[in-house]
């Protein structure tokens, strides 16, 4: 999967995780926040690991 498309699809989960906290489905959206959150981060990680890698 190409970078671009992970960094749109962690943004519609962030994004549906924030109609859902608005809308008052607060444990659907405290799971999405979370995968946004885990998700972002192992993408940065794999990044910065690939960058050291190649340096």
């Amino acid at each position: 999967m190409n970078d671009l498309y992970k960094d749109i699809l962690i943004g519609v989960v962030f994004i549906t995780g924030l109609l859902g906290f608005v809308s008052g489905e607060f444990i659907i959206s405290s799971t999405l926040f979370a995968g946004a959150a885990i998700a972002s981060n192992v993408n940065s990680n794999r990044k910065q690991s690939k960058m050291g890698s190649i340096a």
